[in-house]
């Protein structure tokens, strides 16, 4: 995707609707693209949404603005916003009925190194891992490495099971990508910083997220993320 403007209006629409983007989907089926709901009038807006939408004000060039410095600062931070048109955005991610439309993606790895044809398998689960569970879960990665297929490992970076996961492809050379509970600006939980420059770091692996920066991790985003893991 080319275009600054389309970019933004996207940015700017996942953070209006972030948690309805079915509305922007639909958006985007009736009129072509995210600007051009921009670049109507209220009236068209109101006729379009209905007049007692909520979010009519949002719509605004103050938005687009805001979303383009947005962006501006996260590509100098590593982090990019890759939109569901972009023919990197993951492909089984996109057949999702209220699939994001758009990722917030840390790495240093191009998204089509991240998100090319290859098989992602989840390993999630319990934050309070047995030292057993522990031991089970790094066999799982390291059976899966040695098929010596070209494997990802998708999780949640949480404590437990999904840290153990990332942590072990990392040991056994399989990109890793973790889906964060909050903006890419963040990490959750935090003590887990570190390794997340790390995950970052490393050839094909990522850091991704739906939620516009300054999301906090409320209990319904680690339900929500799951249809991206």
């Amino acid at each position: 995707m080319k275009d600054n403007r389309e970019r933004a209006a996207l940015c700017a629409l996942n953070r209006i609707f972030g948690y309805e983007p079915n509305i922007t989907h639909r958006i985007l089926d009736t009129l072509g693209s995210a600007a051009a709901l921009f670049e109507m009038d209220r009236r068209g807006r109101e006729q379009l949404m209905g007049p007692f939408c909520k979010h009519l004000d949002e719509i605004s060039e103050r938005e687009i603005e805001r979303s383009a410095r947005e962006l501006e600062q996260l590509a100098q931070r590593g982090c990019t916003f890759l939109a569901l048109a972009d023919p990197d955005y993951p492909a089984l991610l996109r057949e999702c009925e209220d699939a994001p439309v758009g990722l917030y993606v840390r790495s240093d790895s191009a998204p089509g190194t991240i998100f090319g044809p290859r098989a992602f398998i989840a390993v999630v689960g319990t934050r309070d891992l047995s030292l057993y569970g522990r031991e089970a879960c790094r066999r799982i990665v390291e059976t899966i490495a040695r098929t010596g297929r070209d494997v990802s490992i998708v999780s949640g970076f949480a404590l437990g099971t999904d840290i153990t996961a990332h942590a072990t492809a990392l040991e056994c050379g399989l990109p890793t990508v973790a889906v964060l509970p909050t903006g890419i600006d963040d990490v959750y939980p935090s003590r887990h910083r570190s390794f997340a420059g790390r995950l970052s770091a490393t050839e094909g692996c990522a850091i991704v997220t739906d939620y516009p920066p300054g999301t906090e991790p409320k209990a319904i985003n680690f339900i929500r993320r799951n249809r991206i893991i």
